[in-house]
């Protein structure tokens, strides 16, 4: 069983630097809660190397390392350039075509087929996460589009494309999204991650794949366009998560507006009950530094104050020289502002008209009796995982105990704020089975004698039924 370390989940990015089993072995020991695969690199065979690594892991050491798959998304590439990469030049010109080339100064390759057709003149064209940027001079509509180099600078072979002012026609689950979406449904994998999401509708298609395969995984929205801004309300409603992706938005947006947008979307999920993550450049020196920055130490501390369930890490994980230092590193930032200064408590509001308003009155008043009495933790059961969510979106200072029949549901739960899952089947008569997870704690020097806990429960049990009853318990 691994040591509890923060409230705040980490996320790392598994690739060649992490995905050794002893590496990650002691990473997970180091608190990694989830692990992401990244679907824009590698192959469904490496993949799958990975994914029996994590559930052998798991299995072997008693672990709940939750699973996300992340889909590529719609992500615009140009395609190969000549060695030794084009050099823009400020106010030369270009054409842009969807014709397969070696790409030159004067010609460079797409690879996304409708963009002469949805692009117009004076939209801008940003390469390479923004470093360079163009100008459309005119398209036509066909298979051509010339340009004009605004901020030029030396451009590689499979650069990204942002079009932040272009409405983009590709649907969000492109063709090979979809091959790799039947691979992740039959690995059971717990988290799914939708990239460049713009509407309510782009969630909802994906989630009606899952449920026609009978799968039980949760979608992750990513947030990294300015449709997605625009249509937050719907997307966080339909969604089970989402995924705050500062690298495109601060590219598709003013990056300005980056800072705000990042609570106001912790805020709004956090409402709603449902986990939200931070992600994109956290620690990025430590990709080839054992040391962070100032500026990136101070990031990570305002993502955790902000809120979020989990702060996330990608090149410095996957690809970078210090996978496990990165991980202690983010555990010890977390710890710290836990310890001090952490806004445990924060208000929330119930919506009275919500079909599921009195499991949620009963475990705000488990939170608020938690604060009162000063409890360690708040212990519950639960089969479906809706009583964890909306305990931990009240975000209390007491840790937060989930046991359960649903294996799955475990390694979900390794995403959520404050949560720690157990496995627990002999669903009773309801004293004793909160005398039985009690003394289970107990048994694992989570809880001591003279401790205040808060139960909560469904009656009668063998019903699970939804939550409606909450008892506090002094431990003996």
């Amino acid at each position: 069983m691994k040591p509890f370390h923060s409230r705040t989940k980490i996320v790392a990015t598994l690739g060649p630097a992490s995905q050794k089993p002893d590496v990650l072995y002691s990473m997970f020991n180091a608190g990694l809660d989830v692990c992401r695969l990244n679907f824009s690199h590698g192959s469904q065979a490496d993949h799958q190397v990975v994914l029996d690594t994590i559930r052998d892991l798991n299995q072997k050491h008693g672990y709940n390392v939750g699973i996300l798959a992340d889909l590529q998304g719609p992500k615009i590439r140009i395609g190969q350039v000549k060695d030794g990469g084009i050099n823009l030049i400020n106010g030369t010109r270009t054409v842009i075509t969807t014709k397969e080339c070696i790409g030159d100064d004067g010609r460079i390759y797409i690879t996304y087929p409708s963009f002469p057709k949805d692009v117009k003149a004076n939209e801008i064209i940003l390469l390479d996460d923004g470093k360079l940027q163009m100008r459309v001079i005119e398209t036509n509509m066909e298979d051509e589009v010339l340009c004009e180099v605004v901020h030029g600078g030396i451009l590689t072979s499979r650069k990204g494309v942002n079009l932040p002012n272009t409405k983009v026609s590709i649907p969000s689950l492109t063709k090979e999204d979809r091959d790799n979406l039947e691979f992740v449904l039959q690995n059971d994998v717990e988290w799914i991650g939708l990239s460049f999401v713009r509407k309510a509708e782009d969630i909802i298609e994906l989630k009606q794949i899952i449920a026609e395969r009978g799968k039980t995984a949760r979608v992750i929205a990513k947030i990294e366009k300015p449709e997605a801004i625009a249509n937050i309300d719907e997307i966080i409603e339909v969604t089970d998560g989402v995924m705050v992706a500062r690298g495109d938005l601060g590219v598709e947006m003013p990056m300005e507006e980056v800072p705000l947008l990042q609570k106001m979307i912790v805020q709004k999920c956090r409402a709603a009950s449902k986990p939200v993550i931070i992600a994109t450049q956290m620690l990025e020196s430590m990709i080839t530094t054992p040391r962070p920055t100032r500026a990136e130490v101070n990031d990570v501390a305002n993502s955790v104050l902000d809120g979020a369930d989990a702060v996330m890490l990608s090149g410095e994980t996957s690809v970078g020289e210090f996978p496990l230092i990165v991980i202690e590193t983010m555990q010890k930032i977390i710890q710290n502002i836990e310890q001090n200064n952490y806004p445990f408590h924060a208000d929330k509001f119930l919506k009275p008209k919500s079909p599921s308003f009195l499991s949620d009155a009963v475990c705000d008043s488990a939170c608020f009796l938690s604060k009162q009495t000063g409890a360690v933790g708040i212990v519950s059961m639960t089969l479906s995982g809706y009583t964890a969510f909306e305990i931990s979106s009240h975000r209390p200072e007491a840790l937060i105990y989930i046991f359960t029949g649903n294996k799955t549901l475990l390694n979900t739960l390794s995403l959520i704020w404050g949560v720690r899952g157990f496995y627990y089947d002999k669903f009773e008569s309801t004293d004793n089975t909160i005398i039985d997870v009690n003394q289970l704690l107990k048994e694992q020097k989570l809880i001591k004698k003279g401790d205040i806990v808060i139960n909560t429960a469904a009656i009668p049990m063998e019903q699970k039924g939804k939550t409606n009853m909450v008892k506090i318990t002094v431990i003996d």
